[in-house]
């Protein structure tokens, strides 16, 4: 198992699982839709900076593979059901809905994610894994649980459904471009994405907002759109979607870890049960062992990478020394048995 990867999946949850009450506190003063574009022009532009600060930083030899025409299709079909559509739904669900019921309904991503990655993109999983995704998916649901969730209005309900089904679908197709430059990625999205929705909210009839609810907007999506959607790209390069998206399900219950320390809040049997759920979660994913004889078919790609034993190839005098580094090269028919994950390498069926 990667563990730095699993580092970043979780990092990412943190950040979403912060933006989310931060965003609720915004529904109040801005039109939904906008909001929804401003969060991720937030990410567009904050990543947009990060990017060139990062490439003015680092040597050439280590940039991150750019984005390539046979991605295009992959990372629009994502932009479209992840930066347009799961936004607006969420924003739209959260005007209408009560704050218990939305966190249930939310919990809905990764199962989603997982469903979608194992019966229509065919990533392996087996019983550990599965008890894994059950164990955080009900951990999600044992935390945001206050009561019987009242549903006030079908719209709603329906809408946060709707958004979880979309982001769900969206890390699914992100994955298929997660070779390619997360930082890129985000910039492509938030850039994209969020000028499309601020546009939908003022045809709507919205109004933009003051100057300071505009830049919390811009800050919370860049926070918890943007530097957390490009740790979820490098997870979904290592970890596959299933497994991200596993990893991801915590956001809620790291949220009110935070809340506990930074606000003082009390510890409840509810956090108790969740933390214990979610733990069991993580143990089995953490802890999984996926070894046995598969073969790699011939491929050519770009990635930054090692030279590991799938990375062993001839360089040009082209080629910059030193590792980690970024350039084309050739992968020959190799067959082999290690533990491995569904990530860029190892998409074999079982």
């Amino acid at each position: 198992m990667n563990r730095t990867a699993v580092l970043y999946a979780l990092l990412s949850a943190a950040l979403f699982g912060i933006s989310t009450p931060a965003a609720k506190s915004l529904v109040g003063t801005v039109d939904p839709v906008l909001l929804a574009g401003l969060l991720y022009c937030g990410a567009g532009i904050g990543v947009t900076v990060l990017r060139w600060i990062a490439r003015a930083a680092l040597a050439p030899a280590t940039f991150e593979q750019s984005l390539r025409p046979q991605d295009i299709p992959w990372l629009a079909g994502a932009i479209a059901v992840g930066g347009i559509a799961g936004p607006v739904l969420l924003m739209l669900g959260l005007a209408r809905t009560d704050a218990a019921t939305t966190s249930l309904l939310l919990t809905l991503e990764s199962a989603a994610t997982a469903l979608m990655a194992w019966f229509v993109f065919h990533e392996n999983f087996d019983r550990r894994i599965a008890l894994g995704m059950i164990c955080l998916v009900t951990g999600a649901v044992a935390l945001a649980w206050s009561g019987t969730p009242t549903l006030q209005s079908v719209i709603g309900p329906v809408a946060v459904v709707g958004a979880s089904i979309m982001w769900g679908l969206d890390n699914n197709l992100t994955r298929k471009v997660s070779l390619a430059d997360p930082l890129q990625i985000v910039q492509f999205k938030g850039l994209i994405a969020g000028p499309v929705s601020v546009a939908l909210g003022l045809w709507a009839g919205g109004s933009m907002p003051g100057a300071s609810d505009a830049l919390l907007a811009g800050l919370v999506g860049f926070l918890g759109y943007g530097v957390s959607l490009a740790l979820f790209v490098v997870a979904l390069r290592h970890l596959g979607a299933a497994r991200t998206g596993a990893y991801f399900s915590i956001a809620p219950f790291l949220g009110a870890v935070v809340a506990l320390f930074s606000l003082g809040e009390p510890v409840t049997l509810q956090l108790v049960v969740a933390g214990g759920l979610m733990g069991f979660g993580v143990w089995l994913h953490l802890t999984e062992r996926h070894a046995h004889e598969h073969i790699h078919q011939p491929m050519t790609h770009s990635h930054s990478h090692v030279h590991d034993e799938h990375h062993q190839h001839q360089h040009s005098s082209k080629d910059a020394p030193g590792e980690p580094h970024t350039h084309r090269h050739q992968h020959g028919s190799l067959k082999h048995a290690h533990p491995h994950t569904p990530d860029m390498h190892h998409e074999h069926r079982h």
